[in-house]
């Protein structure tokens, strides 16, 4: 097979055919007449492995195209390979990228780049959280207490993002209705300690029956679960628990969830995922190709694919 002179880029995942990434990221390569595709692949749990680190083996994207995997120049990582994508590459010395924190800290990875068949990695999940705090809630890191349910990919790396020694904030309280979840979470994060031992103090795990007292003693809450994808789910705390000086951020970004209607029922600052949808693929881009992002058109682009939700 011949090697595209068009650069290909991508998501990998299963399932992926719900994502909105193409949407955005093919509106930046329009914006910089940048020659390139961005191509869905949905690949099988016992076929990982081979994709990232065989590059001659061949793969079908969603439309049924096939490439191999050495010719697709760079990628996303979604649910549910961040983690294991992470433990792969670093069996096989990939390069992480010059900051290293998110990924390390958070034991996922979400954006890789192929160079020479040379596997470089990093998490743009965490700085595009962040981004997205700043930008849509104008959030005051100094001095205060983060409430985070869910403990996947997403909530470690809001963990992480969360985690940095000059943050500022004080205390990341976590919370994840599977205590296998939790205990693996709980494991990674002790591991991590050795390198980062102010984490032991800045991290606490609670319990259900804990959450009525930390939304109070928090300053921001973060749903990192699931709860709030399917139409008619409830939201992950009950409405009297929101108190004044709370922030709302949650990760779901194909509709409104009911914790974000709650929250502005109550004129609380609450900003859904889309920002950190966004951010996350600027900053991918950006891995990429070196090239700074045309923001407002991705933005743009993401909006008219899933509409003004939140």
């Amino acid at each position: 097979m011949a090697k595209p002179t068009t650069l290909i880029f991508g998501l990998i995942g299963f399932p992926v055919k719900h994502s909105f990434s193409p949407a955005m990221h093919t509106a930046a390569f329009s914006k910089l007449k940048i020659n390139a595709e961005y191509r869905l692949f949905e690949i099988k749990p016992e076929h990982l492995e081979d994709f990232l680190l065989k590059p001659e083996k061949e793969f079908k994207d969603t439309q049924g195209n096939i490439f191999r995997a050495g010719d697709i120049s760079g990628f996303n990582v979604t649910i549910p390979y961040k983690v294991r994508t992470k433990e792969i590459l670093e069996k096989c010395s990939a390069t992480k990228n010059e900051n290293p924190f998110y990924a390390d800290l958070s034991g996922a990875v979400n954006t890789v780049k192929r160079t020479n068949n040379k596997l470089a990695y990093l998490n743009t999940d965490a700085p595009g959280f962040l981004t997205a705090l700043k930008k849509e809630l104008q959030f005051d890191f100094s001095g205060k207490s983060v409430l985070i349910v869910g403990c996947g990919g997403a909530g470690r790396a809001i963990v992480a993002a969360l985690s940095e020694k000059d943050s500022g904030i004080d205390k990341i309280f976590i919370y994840d209705k599977s205590k296998e979840a939790i205990e693996n979470v709980k494991k990674h994060f002790s591991a991590c300690g050795i390198n980062y031992p102010y984490l032991e103090k800045k991290l606490e795990f609670i319990t259900e029956e804990g959450i009525p007292d930390t939304i109070k003693k928090s300053s921001l809450l973060v749903n990192a679960s699931p709860v709030g994808m399917k139409e008619g789910d409830p939201s992950i705390v009950d409405e009297k628990f929101l108190h004044e000086d709370l922030c709302v951020y949650d990760v779901v970004y194909n509709r409104q969830t009911q914790l974000i209607a709650d929250a502005k029922s109550r004129e609380l600052k609450a900003a859904c995922g889309l920002g950190m949808l966004l951010y996350q693929g600027v900053y991918a881009f950006q891995f990429w190709t070196d090239t700074e992002a045309p923001v407002r058109e991705m933005e743009t682009a993401l909006k008219k694919e899933i509409g003004k939700i939140c």
